[in-house]
């Protein structure tokens, strides 16, 4: 399901290079994360462009989907999960094609970008429950309903940059409440230069929280697996 809202007004563009297997699907401007760009190719697919990194689709699922791999690999069975970040929605493709009947809600502020998932990365077939809200008053309105996940995913870039207040202490303390015993919540961090020192600074943070934390380091990525003990 998504939420009834009325979606960007948009530009087709259709630019196709036989040479490089390279087309342009459509183009719009967000104002959280500016030129957007659907793009396909041979290599990737459809997927996502905005701010010089793929937003979804392409290598951004590769990156997620090892998130998932390795919650299978613990044997998590989610009947409930929540996406902090949804963007176009691979996340939720992949969550959904790993456990068909658990329930998906994902939250993101950016409608645009949800309007490119939903028209060209098949995000309303997902059967996500779609959330236009910036994730830190959904997080405290969940707690306040004590609405809990068995698997929460958190991927909440501005274009390379996370906002601070999902840096702090704070936000991960709340994000715990969110879980349930024996649940699994993965945060997705970009990896290279100046980013790396920033990703171990929240690892820090994450690990006064999480008596496990695990990392997997897909392309120019890290992504930080803590688990709540039954």
């Amino acid at each position: 399901m998504v939420e009834e809202k009325s979606f960007c007004k948009y530009n087709m563009v259709m630019d196709l290079s036989i040479l490089t297997g390279y087309k342009v699907l459509e183009e719009a401007e967000s104002k959280l994360n500016g030129k957007l760009t659907v793009v396909k190719d041979i290599v990737w697919g459809t997927h996502i462009k905005g701010g010089g990194l793929t937003q979804s689709g392409g290598v951004a699922t590769k990156v997620l989907g090892s998130a998932v791999d390795h919650a299978k690999r613990k044997g998590l069975a989610p009947k409930s999960s929540l996406i902090l970040g949804l963007g176009g929605g691979s996340l939720a493709r992949l969550i959904r094609d790993s456990w068909p009947k658990t329930k998906i809600t994902g939250v993101d502020m950016d409608e645009v970008i949800v309007g490119l998932g939903i028209r060209h990365l098949g995000l309303k077939e997902t059967g996500a429950n779609v959330v236009i809200k910036d994730a830190s008053r959904f997080v405290s309105d969940q707690i306040k309903a004590k609405e809990k996940y068995d698997l929460i995913g958190v991927d909440m870039y501005v274009q390379d940059s996370v906002p601070q207040k999902f840096r702090k202490a704070k936000f991960i303390k709340n994000i715990k409440k969110l879980l349930k015993k024996g649940g699994l919540v993965f945060f997705n961090r970009l990896y290279y230069g100046e980013k790396r020192k920033e990703a171990h600074d929240f690892e820090k943070l994450l690990k006064k929280e999480f008596e496990k934390v695990d990392t997997v380091y897909p392309e120019a990525n890290i992504i930080f697996l803590c688990e709540r003990p039954l």
